[in-house]
């Protein structure tokens, strides 16, 4: 994603975003049950660049060393997913462009991003018609997943602190900040940014026409149960059951926008599952709103890009 929370729940960006692959060749699989995780007509082995990474912070790597890059306020790791997954393909460094940035937005995509240290071009700007492998991480700052958590947080300290719902009979009093009814608020901002990344791949291939692409989505980041989450991640236990499922919606919508565009997907929530922000500090990929380990409030660790890395790579080799 691409706003983090900076120490205290200030914030700048969950780059929650979606982490997505892309490619645009036709698509043969329809009898294949693994097709719709597939790029139309892919290559047998995975490109050897020029590779573009687009994305928000849960692509960049923010706080992770070493930083690198331009513009700093990017926040770009030099251990992010997209630098292991150059490096593991042995892409040359002339051909890899990580164009991700701490904050983006699905509208950075095409306009200019200004950081608290410098400005980042559009990312699509990057991409030409030489351009043979796109990665795109973004999305989990249109919907604003920074702030839901951190007000998540605030009020499972209310809730703990006023007796864990016994007076109250609400075990999830954030989401009903969020849901009314058959109103979902969060899943109606879900939606517009599935209708924006639609728009963004159509425009990737248009840009790199001869580019795979894959959508790769988001790691977990909180429990389904609450379980684990203690001190500065309390969560009354039906919001962190709340928190996770709009995760899975969010990730679900980019996998079927990325299949109906054409693009692959790559899953990074499968196997980081358990590796969560309330998980052992030796195991967990995301870090919690204080983290023990160098990366940013609620983002992926070193350990985590590198799971996620693995995740991309993986799709990339097991694609036909």
């Amino acid at each position: 994603m691409g706003t983090y929370i900076r120490t205290g729940l200030a914030g700048a960006g969950i780059a929650c975003g979606l982490l997505l692959l892309v490619v645009s060749v036709g698509h043969n699989g329809d009898d294949d049950p693994a097709a719709s995780t597939r790029p139309k007509s892919a290559a047998m082995t995975p490109p050897t660049g020029p590779y573009v990474a687009l994305g928000d912070s849960y692509t960049s790597g923010p706080r992770i060393p070493a930083q690198t890059g331009r513009p700093a306020g990017c926040d770009r790791s030099d251990r992010n997913y997209p630098a292991l997954v150059a490096k593991e393909l042995e892409i040359k460094a002339a051909d890899f462009r990580d164009m991700s940035c701490g904050g983006a937005t699905l509208a950075d995509l095409s306009a200019p991003q200004t950081t608290g240290d410098g400005v980042n071009p559009a990312q699509l700007s990057a991409l030409s018609a030489s351009t043979r492998l796109v990665t795109i991480g973004i999305g989990g700052n249109d919907i604003g997943f920074a702030s839901l958590v951190k007000q998540c947080v605030q009020q499972g300290a209310l809730f703990v602190a006023t007796g864990s719902g016994k007076y109250t009979g609400d075990d999830a009093p954030c989401r009903g900040q969020y849901v009314s009814g058959d109103t979902d608020e969060i899943r109606q901002r879900i939606r517009t940014a599935g209708e924006s990344l639609t728009s963004a791949l159509r425009e990737i291939e248009r840009r790199a026409p001869r580019a795979q692409v894959y959508v790769v989505g988001y790691p977990a980041i909180l429990p389904a149960e609450g379980v684990g989450c203690d001190d500065d991640m309390t969560l009354a236990p039906a919001d962190s059951t709340f928190l996770d499922a709009e995760e899975r919606l969010l990730n679900s919508t980019l996998r079927d926008r990325a299949q109906a565009a054409g693009a692959g997907y790559a899953d990074t929530y499968t196997p980081s599952t358990g590796h969560d922000a309330c998980s052992a500090l030796r195991t967990r990929w995301v870090e919690p709103l204080l983290p023990a380990s160098p990366a940013a409030p609620v983002h992926p660790n070193e350990r985590g890009e590198r799971g996620m890395a693995d995740a991309v790579l993986r799709t990339l080799r097991t694609t036909r």
